[in-house]
């Protein structure tokens, strides 16, 4: 089993900076892409930001310039840096990770969520 660990959530005035981790444990051999997602009430839950096991980089156009996602391989963690928040950020934020549990076998995990509230 493996489970994704997230910290970081909160409140925070519109301008500000908050910083979302998340840390995977339990049986696996690598992990492969990591990533965070969101979902707003009454919307999809959609992706912010993935990074390779190499270090390549994919955001959202809604974040680029302003949020910064980097992992650490050996501790198996996913951070996420969101700078210049919005109103419109708010969410929950989901990490996920592609983990490979056995050699040549990936499967799909998903933290518990964090709740991200910008107020205006």
């Amino acid at each position: 089993q493996v489970q994704l660990v997230e910290s970081g959530g909160g409140l925070v005035q519109a301008g500000g900076s908050l910083r979302l981790s998340c840390a995977a444990s339990g049986s696996f051999v690598s992990s492969n892409v990591m990533g965070w997602y969101r979902q707003a009430p009454g919307k999809q839950r959609e992706l912010v930001a993935s990074i390779t096991s190499t270090g390549s980089t994919n955001y959202a156009e809604s974040v680029k310039g302003r949020f910064t996602i980097s992992r650490d391989n050996a501790k198996n963690t996913v951070t996420l840096e969101m700078d210049t928040l919005k109103p419109e950020d708010t969410a929950v934020y989901y990490c996920k990770a592609e983990m490979q549990v056995r050699w040549g076998i990936f499967s799909p995990y998903w933290g518990q969520g964090t709740q991200v509230t910008v107020s205006s």
